[in-house]
């Protein structure tokens, strides 16, 4: 006896939407074609969450209503008037005299707003195709109204549905009764009231979840400004947590998570200024001990260290400041470089300076002048050639390429040369007296301002530095 075959095992609504695609496709295909077309924003995303199943909800709902109530209704005014037309011909045929059709035609006019005539027609005119139903997809609309007269006039007929009226005209012994009467006798025509009620309380509805949603979005975006806003180094002085409780939590965070962190900057600041200032009082009496000396030649040796020294307390008092709360301003970005490049002309660097007079960034001036002057410098110190390009990127912001034609840093290195108190050796390490902090203050000062400084390969020979400002 073979094995009962498990339920649904064989059948083709299962099996088939089962594996109408490969799961790998399904898995792939369908969320694209899902993101392709569904917004990307936290409005547009909240909107269809909040309206979407509102929307399908009464489009089905009232679809369904008012399908069922069109053919209630219809069917209620079909066999009152199927009734109607039925008096009239037996009323007619118990006496067909002019006289008494003359007074049912006037009655008819007056209280059922009927208007017959007879004609001595000897047959009915071809049947005419019903029109395309309104609401029930099954069947055509006047077809309550032709079951109605076919159950109860029991007589030929012919009816035309197509027209501005209804014309019925039934097969009666003395000739044709032509009944012309208006639609609403026999159809519910009043659901696209109902519609546009429906829509324009959905219109509605939509405008107010768009004015509610709108109110939060609108914190969480200021939220979102006020952090990059601080990313970039800037103040948020007028920045209050408003909105959901949940986004005010959030809010709240961030002022406290910005506090702290400005609090450690700030300490970090003024113990590497202070640590740095107070080295150049020792410093300074080393310096003037070594000026009173004889000479010889390790008091030459010592007056190098002394100056080594001296440019390390300056590099560390530079990144000291770099961290510092400067105000931001508008600069003319060519003045800026055509000031930074004096000091690499004066060590005999052929500098070529490719700016648009009219482009300006809004930078933190003195502390973007100083990563410039590393950036140019550090060009000078490694090559005979260095060219400094200022122009807007395509894509928004601006971008400031330093080239020069030294020997480059190899790429796997470029990272590396931008840690803080990282000496490149071998070729680029002919700067002794530097510490390692020029990149990593240029650096720093870029991303303080929203940009940042990749590395490349110039198409002088050397390197290429590449900063890049939001707009």
């Amino acid at each position: 006896m073979a094995a009962p075959s498990p339920p649904n095992a064989g059948s083709p609504s299962v099996a088939g939407t089962r594996h109408l695609f490969p799961p790998a496709v399904s898995r792939l295909f369908w969320p694209r074609v899902l993101k392709r077309w569904l917004p990307t924003s936290l409005m547009g995303r909240s909107l269809l969450i909040f309206v979407l199943p509102v929307a399908v909800m009464q489009v089905g709902v009232g679809w369904v209503f008012i399908d069922s109530h069109w053919q209630t209704e219809t069917a209620r005014l079909s066999d009152a008037l199927a009734g109607d037309i039925v008096w009239l011909a037996e009323s007619y045929e118990h006496g067909p005299t002019p006289i008494r059709f003359d007074r049912l035609a006037a009655r008819a006019q007056r209280t059922l707003g009927l208007t017959i005539t007879l004609t001595d027609a000897a047959s009915l005119p071809p049947d005419v195709p019903p029109p395309a139903p309104l609401f029930s997809p099954f069947a055509p609309q006047d077809e309550p109204l032709r079951e109605s007269l076919t159950h109860r006039l029991g007589r030929p007929f012919w009816l035309d549905s197509a027209g501005s009226h209804l014309e019925i005209r039934v097969k009666l012994r003395q000739g044709v009764l032509r009944v012309i009467a208006s639609r609403s006798r026999a159809f519910a025509d009043r659901e696209h009231q109902f519609l546009v009620w429906l829509m324009v309380f959905t219109l509605v509805s939509t405008l107010i979840a768009i004015l509610f949603t709108r109110n939060q979005v609108r914190a969480i975006e200021r939220l979102a400004d006020a952090a990059d806003a601080f990313g970039r180094g800037g103040e948020v002085p007028r920045f209050k947590p408003h909105g959901a409780s949940e986004v005010r939590k959030a809010a709240y965070a961030f002022i406290a998570m910005k506090e702290r962190i400005q609090r450690h900057i700030d300490q970090r600041t003024a113990l590497l200024a202070s640590v740095s200032h107070d080295l150049r009082t020792p410093l300074t009496r080393l310096k003037l001990e070594a000026a009173m000396a004889e000479p010889s030649p390790r008091l030459d040796a010592i007056k190098r260290d002394l100056a080594e020294m001296e440019h390390m307390i300056d590099e560390y008092l530079a990144f000291a400041r770099g961290e510092g709360g400067e105000a931001m301003q508008t600069v003319v970005l060519r003045e800026l470089i055509e000031a930074v490049g004096e000091g690499a002309t004066r060590i005999g660097v052929l500098l070529t300076i490719d700016a648009d007079p009219k482009l300006t960034a809004r930078v933190r001036p003195n502390a973007f002048k100083r990563a410039l002057s590393n950036l140019v410098m550090n060009a000078a110190a490694h090559g005979k050639n260095a060219a400094v390009l200022a122009r807007t990127r395509a894509g928004g912001g601006i971008e400031i390429v330093v080239d020069d034609d030294g020997p480059g840093i190899a790429p796997e290195r470029y990272e590396e040369a931008f840690k803080p108190f990282s000496r490149l050796d071998e070729a680029r390490n002919q700067n002794e007296k530097g510490v390692g902090l020029g990149l990593a203050i240029a650096r720093d000062v870029a991303r303080g301002l929203g940009g940042d400084i990749t590395l490349d390969r110039s198409p002088l020979g050397g390197l290429r530095a590449v900063v890049r400002l939001p707009g």
